[in-house]
């Protein structure tokens, strides 16, 4: 009978704790996350729709900027999932890479930006609360997160984008030795 009241009460009492937790969130992360993201939309009417996408065909141009850039920007403005229509503004063959570098800058930008995958905010704030009951301020340790995030990016959209030709001129060679089999198939 005692195990009944005990997991009665022990129930009720995950419910209670998840109830702090979001009113943690409440007055604390939430209205954050508004003003960045009101801030950035902000932004973004200041400089306008056009001169933007104008800015982003520009970078996407280049390989430093398509994979710096482009996908930092994707996910500042647009936010996670969103971002990833950034790749309008590529050629088919770097639409990939372009995805690899974003994907990969969703979390190191929750060091600065919260609201741009407050979804995954939860790795972010375990490593800072770690860091800051050791003592340690987390200024710094956000500053390399973002930084080696931008080069983690970099080095992910330019790989990526090496096997995507690499094996797009694998394909395209296979499908012309295809073509021509069938070819002389046809003449005997």
């Amino acid at each position: 009978m005692h195990w009944i009241v005990w997991a009665g009460s022990h129930f009720i009492g995950m419910f209670n704790e998840g109830g702090k937790t979001f009113m943690g969130l409440v007055t604390g992360i939430i209205p954050t996350l508004i003003v960045l993201l009101t801030f950035t939309n902000a932004i973004i009417k200041l400089i306008g729709e056009e001169r933007t996408n104008k800015a982003l065909r520009f970078a996407s141009k280049y390989l430093i900027l398509r994979y710096t850039l482009m996908p930092v920007l994707a996910v500042l403005i647009l936010t996670n999932p969103m971002c990833y229509t950034f790749g309008r503004f590529l050629p088919e063959r770097q639409k990939p890479a372009f995805y690899d570098a974003s994907v990969s800058f969703v979390h190191p930008v929750t060091a600065f930006f919260p609201y741009a995958n407050a979804g995954e905010l939860f790795v972010w704030l375990g490593i800072a609360n770690g860091v800051e009951k050791a003592g340690f301020n987390i200024a710094p340790l956000g500053v390399r997160y973002f930084l080696v995030g931008i080069v983690v990016i970099f080095i992910r959209g330019v790989v990526t984008e090496y096997i995507t030709k690499y094996l797009t001129a694998r394909g395209e060679a296979r499908n012309k030795a295809a073509a021509g089999s069938d070819e002389l198939a046809e003449s005997v």
